[in-house]
């Protein structure tokens, strides 16, 4: 089954990608050719990108779903254990896009899941029942919709008023409660414009002008 993209699903390329999630390019095009639309695409039975080659783009809970992945293998576990566990969890909870769901957690050695606010699960072929408390999710950085699926992505965190929407400008980074691309300040900015005059124009906080700075600028660090 093909993925054909939607209006309030995001269009992201695989520069986007990098550039939001601050990740080499070469990274994602892997993941998106060797996992996602490859080993994964075997058990969903769907292509998670469009476009052929060397041009790719995904939407917006794809985006999530490489968050979650490097956020997992920062935590030191396999690849192997994590696209195991996309299939396992993908099956049980009827999504496509398990790593986008807030029902995501993780114990920083195995990957467990949780259909309820009272069990976890591990994410194994057996699908043990363990009880436990429930920990915190790993995803700060991600608003989630009453359907546990994420809506809105904070590249820098919740404090910083640049925010990923994909009802908004496809899911480019916007100033958060409006449809201001924070790209548009950086480069007024950067064009010789005063932070002062930028807020002014715009009827924003200066913050939001100086986290648009800071977004653009991390990623030319």
């Amino acid at each position: 089954m093909k993925n054909k993209p939607q209006l309030g699903r995001g269009i992201y390329t695989l520069s986007d990608i990098s550039n939001i999630l601050h990740l080499p390019n070469s990274r994602i095009r892997y993941w998106v050719n060797v996992f996602w639309d490859d080993k994964l695409s075997k058990v969903s039975e769907m292509k998670y990108s469009w476009g052929e080659k060397q041009d790719k783009a995904v939407d917006f809970h794809t985006l999530i779903e490489f968050y979650t992945f490097y956020k997992l293998r920062e935590l030191g576990i396999s690849t192997n254990k994590i696209l195991k566990a996309h299939s396992v969890i993908s099956e049980s909870l009827k999504t496509n896009f398990p790593f986008a769901s807030s029902r995501i957690l993780t114990d920083g050695n195995s990957i467990l899941f949780s259909p309820d606010i009272q069990t976890i699960i591990n994410a194994d072929e057996t699908l043990q029942y363990n009880l436990k408390e429930v920990i915190e999710p790993f995803c700060k950085k991600i608003d989630f919709n009453s359907n546990s699926l994420a809506y809105k992505f904070w590249p820098l965190g919740k404090k910083n008023s640049i925010v990923v929407d994909p009802h908004h400008q496809f899911g480019q980074p916007i100033i958060k409660g409006t449809n201001i691309l924070a790209e548009t300040l950086y480069r007024m900015n950067k064009a010789g414009e005063s932070i002062e005059f930028i807020a002014k124009l715009y009827e924003l906080k200066p913050k939001n002008v100086k986290d648009s700075i800071n977004y653009f600028n991390k990623l030319a660090a």
